[in-house]
């Protein structure tokens, strides 16, 4: 059994179940022998976005995000494991996304969900790859709140990258879906919506993302996940306005505003039983501003693990 990492603490009010918070619950998790309802897994890289000429400073994001989520009260009887963390050293991206992709693979087999901190979203292709080797027939849906596609393709002087990890899924599996929600007309060229023609890609464009669309919205959802067979919902936090996310690699002044409508979505989403599989990328603290972004982050934690 793995240390505690030492930002599980916080404000303690007592010690019955009802004055309980996630800092004094959480459990170190042990990867071949215990079981949770959702297994939390810490991805320390920003060697994608370095790769793909970002501001890096994502790999920090794990410890600032379990920091922001300690704290948070324990409203449900679903359980936590957190298995530590896994450090992408020596620009070796590739060889921490596979051990990504096993860990993942391994917890998902005992049918515990996973949650994974980035990290920049080059986390992505190494949970996604955990999901294929857990369920290597099954039709698996990722939804991606983003303002971007991320499906560049490799540039082989430079190898993958934060933006690429749909391309590469693109090339090596028929056998998935892609819904992008929050996509900027702005942030993606036009070789960038013509390759997500040719994948058959589904999008809601940031502007979209508006009340009076609240049916198309959620039609497009319903109809998304009734064709797969598991759900994997990646929230990279670019996706948000800056004033509301302002630590993260790529902020956008017109991205979309964390209020009720959008948590309705999220909720929406958070609701499927369908859904295995849920990470967070982005989380750069070195330019966040009084850990508003890591708070927000954390914020959709605790609305999925209490749904």
């Amino acid at each position: 059994m793995h240390q505690k990492p030492s930002q599980w603490t916080g404000r303690i009010d007592g010690e019955t179940e009802e004055h309980l918070r996630w800092h004094q619950a959480i459990v170190m998790g042990e990867i071949n022998t215990s079981f949770s309802d959702f297994g939390l897994i810490g991805f320390a890289s920003d060697e994608g976005v370095r790769r793909n000429k970002g501001r890096v400073g994502a790999r920090k994001g794990p410890g600032f995000l379990r920091k922001a989520y300690a704290n948070f009260p324990i409203v449900s009887q679903k359980s936590l494991a957190d298995y530590g963390d896994i450090v992408c050293e020596n620009n070796a991206l590739e060889y921490a996304q596979n051990e990504l992709a096993e860990m993942v693979a391994n917890l998902q087999r005992k049918r515990t969900k996973t949650i994974v901190f980035g990290g920049g979203h080059e986390v992505m292709f190494g949970h996604y790859s955990g999901l294929r080797l857990a369920f290597p027939d099954k039709k698996i849906g990722i939804i991606n709140f983003d303002a971007h596609f991320d499906n560049r393709a490799i540039d082989p002087a430079i190898g993958a990258s934060s933006g690429t990890g749909f391309w590469q899924i693109a090339q090596q599996d028929r056998n998935f879906a892609y819904l992008a929600i929050g996509i900027q007309a702005n942030s993606n060229t036009k070789a960038l919506f013509n390759e997500a023609e040719r994948t058959n890609t589904q999008y809601i464009l940031a502007d979209e993302i508006l009340p009076e669309n609240q049916k198309d919205i959620f039609d497009k959802i319903d109809s998304f996940i009734n064709v797969i067979d598991v759900l994997y919902v990646t929230l990279c936090l670019d996706v948000f306005a800056a004033p509301f996310a302002p630590g993260v690699s790529a902020a956008a002044f017109n991205g979309l505003i964390p209020d009720f409508f959008f948590k309705k979505i999220f909720k929406k989403v958070a609701c499927s039983p369908k859904l295995s599989a849920f990470d967070i990328a982005e989380l750069n603290p070195d330019l966040d501003i009084d850990n508003r972004t890591a708070k927000l982050a954390a914020s959709f934690v605790f609305e999925l693990v209490n749904v």
